[in-house]
């Protein structure tokens, strides 16, 4: 199957049907005749030979599909202005190679090797690679729509037979994220059932934005019935369905801005205001996105906003931090950290 790569998606007008027949063509091309196949599944074939070996010679290729070597040099022309570099190496031990070139062109795979892209992206879409979960998310939802349903199910397979040590932090269904990731991309509205601490709904959205924070991924969405912009954890949403809606984008909020006060602040009893002695780079390496808002104020000092709705914890956590802090809201908790301070004081005694 063939796999585009998001950074070669601009091939010339004239070549945009080939996309849509890649992925068809490339199961069958072993098994069709030479003399059968046209110039684009020709051409198709001439790639896999090429990522096949480092080195062929033009009779090499012109045997293996059917042509003249004239024929083979078209080819590999056409391959040239689709983004593919291929090297033409005279004299001996010379030969067509496919070189490294300064953008990634569309990759064909074997069977084999689309289910291990697609489950080493399925992890990496759950946090197991530090830093790569959207990209994973967005990758495995292009892939996802062009591969067979034999693979897919192998795919699930090994999915389900893969444990990872990891935190309690609860786990999104692969399923419903790439439900979510191919709504988002082609504008389409959803609905899906949310627990929430509250209870029980039934949410109608317009998605726009996969925000991963952590180790939970957070969506973005614009809400029908409440005419609101609302964030939902993936892993409290379930029975995600699509109707076909497409919508007009609205002018969003800044995703990852609005999800992180929305996890921060909103929702909790208090909003804790403390100035850190630290610069904000070093706090940063101590203190997730997850956990507040983080505001360099000057070079030496760093401001943060967290919510929580005991301030007996959140003077504990603030306790624990490895620099001095000044609490500048709400008063409530400069008292609750001053008997805090005492009874740890008499603890020590």
């Amino acid at each position: 199957m063939l796999v585009s790569s998001p950074l070669s998606l601009s091939w010339n007008e004239c070549d945009t049907h080939i996309g849509q027949i890649l992925s068809a063509l490339s199961g069958i091309l072993d098994d069709m005749p030479t003399s059968t196949i046209g110039p684009t599944a020709r051409i198709l074939r001439l790639l896999d030979l090429l990522q096949s070996r480092p080195t062929w010679s033009g009779t090499e290729l012109a045997e293996r599909l059917g042509v003249t070597t004239r024929s083979v040099r078209r080819d590999v022309e056409r391959l040239r202005e689709l983004g593919y570099p291929v090297r033409a190496e005279h004299g001996a031990g010379g030969g067509y190679q496919l070189g490294v070139g300064r953008r990634l062109p569309p990759l064909l795979l074997d069977d084999e090797e689309a289910i291990a892209v697609a489950v080493c992206l399925r992890l990496a879409a759950g946090g197991t690679v530090e830093g790569l979960g959207e990209a994973a998310v967005r990758t495995l939802a292009k892939l996802d729509q062009v591969l067979p349903a034999r693979l897919r199910s192998q795919v699930e397979a090994i999915h389900r037979s893969t444990v990872t040590l990891d935190s309690q932090t609860p786990s999104v269904d692969a399923t419903i994220l790439l439900t979510v990731a191919r709504a988002v991309r082609e504008t389409e509205r959803i609905s899906f059932s949310y627990s929430a601490p509250r209870g029980r709904s039934e949410r109608r959205v317009e998605p726009y934005r996969l925000v991963a924070t952590g180790r939970r991924w957070y969506l973005l969405a614009y809400d029908l019935d409440r005419e609101d912009w609302r964030t939902f954890r993936l892993d409290r949403v379930s029975l995600v369905r699509t109707g076909g809606w497409r919508f007009r984008p609205r002018e969003a909020p800044d995703a990852a801005e609005y999800v992180r006060r929305s996890i921060t602040q909103s929702g909790y009893e208090h909003i804790a205001k403390v100035r850190i002695t630290a610069p904000r780079h070093d706090v940063e390496q101590v203190i997730p996105a997850s956990v507040g808002t983080l505001t360099a104020d000057g070079r030496r000092h760093t401001i943060l906003e967290a919510g929580g709705n005991d301030l007996r914890w959140i003077a504990l956590h603030l306790g624990a931090l490895p620099w001095d802090i000044k609490v500048l809201d709400p008063p409530e908790l400069i008292e609750v950290m001053r008997d805090t301070a005492a009874r740890l004081a008499r603890a020590t005694a």
